[in-house]
């Protein structure tokens, strides 16, 4: 966990992210869903037995950073969250994390929800 807190205080705004490079297909990923508003994926880094991303293709740097103009976007991801949670086989329930920015442990400067599930996840989260 340390190492994660590390990450996401020296992470920095701007510029291309390994989820642009994943979205164009430059570095595979495990895809388990996309269309043309976002893509969805395994974590490389996994925190539960079950834990995928959804990435909007649009590169908004912070959940702090949307604007009215995204509403539709974030809320289609959280349908393809949903549907995705689903798929995988999350029916006794799962948990949706966005992180903003350093104390927040934001390590990616390109939008994402974290989905969680398989085990009985702990509260509170920090």
């Amino acid at each position: 966990m340390a190492d994660e807190v590390s990450r996401a205080q020296s992470a920095q705004p701007g510029g291309d992210t390994i989820f642009g490079k994943i979205i164009r297909k430059e570095i595979p990923a495990n895809i388990i869903y996309e269309d043309d508003q976002c893509i969805a994926f395994n974590d490389v880094a996994p925190q539960a037995p079950t834990h995928f991303l959804v990435v909007p293709r649009k590169p908004i740097s912070q959940i702090s950073k949307v604007e009215d103009a995204d509403k539709e976007l974030l809320g289609h991801m959280m349908i393809v969250a949903k549907k995705c949670a689903e798929q995988v086989g999350l029916p006794r329930g799962y948990r949706l994390v966005v992180n903003d920015g350093p104390d927040g442990g934001q390590s990616v400067y390109h939008i994402h929800i974290h989905v969680l599930g398989g085990r009985q996840l702990g509260w509170p989260p920090g």
